[in-house]
């Protein structure tokens, strides 16, 4: 009889205990999804229709997921469709075009596949116009030019060199840059991107002598060296897929520290 009710209350026990344990499981689920939906919030938004949505990434965050398991801006995006349109499943966003990690600014994504295929091609066409806006530790001595170099990265390493033009795997490089403003030795740089190669702004001005403020991987002088690169992806244009309309979006950085608070940067974005 005893042993009957020492069973029963241990029973009782392994049972609450259950139910204390599936609690704990549902809150942790609960504040997952709360801290996903606040990670969704973190988004900035500059337009959004059925095909597509225009975003600003900010620096140090990758365009996707890789090793690191930092959160991305893809799954942002995605997160942020899902909890808006209250959609089950993974919602469907196409990534069209790609940022370096340490590189912030405007991006586009395709919220289908025929949205995604239409605006991959006017990248490979070169109608989709991306300007970028850099802060270099040195002036270059044209203030308006064209670099053409041939490229060709180091998979391994992750780095990207200059190289002969006949050399196998090099890929051509073309930019154009227009010099805005000096501020003794720093000089902000308008540029348009002719090719879009890996890290290829960041090459192509550490060739010239000119490396971005910031830049620990091709930059020489370490006592210019930040964690915030002077890079940013500030204007985007390109021809709506469906509606056939040019649309122009703008944005400065967000930053509000070096190397930007250097130069007075509203009054390029203000057309």
């Amino acid at each position: 009889m005893e042993i009957k009710e020492n069973l029963t209350k241990n029973q009782g026990k392994i049972e609450k205990n259950q139910e204390n344990t599936s609690n704990l499981q549902k809150n942790n689920e609960i504040e997952t999804e709360k801290s996903k939906a606040n990670d969704a919030n973190k988004l900035l938004v500059l337009y959004e229709d059925n095909h597509l949505i225009v975003v600003v990434k900010p620096q140090n965050l990758p365009s996707q997921a890789d090793s690191s398991g930092d959160e991305d801006m893809l799954s942002l995006v995605k997160q942020y469709i899902k909890e808006k349109y209250h959609k089950e499943g993974e919602a469907f966003v196409g990534l069209v075009h790609r940022l370096d990690r340490p590189t912030g600014g405007i991006m586009v994504f395709a919220k289908n596949s025929k949205t995604a295929s239409r605006l991959s091609q006017q990248i490979k066409d070169n109608s989709m116009n991306k300007i970028y806006y850099a802060v270099t530790t040195m002036v270059p001595k044209e203030r308006k030019g064209t670099l053409i170099n041939y490229l060709k990265k180091d998979e391994k390493n992750n780095i990207v060199k200059i190289v002969p033009q006949g050399e196998k795997d090099a890929k051509k490089a073309e930019l154009r840059y227009n010099v805005l403003q000096t501020e003794g030795d720093y000089a902000l740089i308008e540029i348009k991107l002719v090719t879009g190669r890996s890290h290829q702004i960041r090459v192509q001005f550490a060739g010239i002598n000119c490396p971005l403020y910031g830049d620990n991987k091709y930059g020489k002088n370490k006592s210019k060296m930040s964690n915030n690169l002077g890079l940013w992806a500030g204007r985007l244009e390109f021809i709506h897929p469906t509606t056939k309309q040019k649309m122009t979006f703008a944005c400065p950085p967000l930053e509000v520290g070096k190397p930007w608070s250097y130069f007075y940067m509203d009054k390029y974005f203000i057309r």
